[in-house]
């Protein structure tokens, strides 16, 4: 049974890993990013809503009268 020659795995493993690196550099090196990002005020937001103004109840089903 022949031998498996694994002379050349070392130098492809490490030209895949190199070839690798400089593509997922370049990608990265594609994208922008904010330089300074600033901070949001976080103030509530009200909404107005026309049931806000007026009183309501709320009538729970055994708070009514009993026939």
């Amino acid at each position: 049974m022949p031998q498996l020659d694994t002379s050349t795995w070392f130098i492809t493993i490490t030209s895949m890993i190199l070839a690798l690196f400089i593509l997922l550099q370049t990608k990265i090196a594609n994208h922008s990013y904010y330089s300074n990002p600033s901070h949001k005020d976080m103030k509530p937001i009200t909404h107005n809503t026309p049931w806000e103004k007026k009183w309501t109840k709320i009538y729970l089903p055994l708070s009514l009268p009993q026939h």
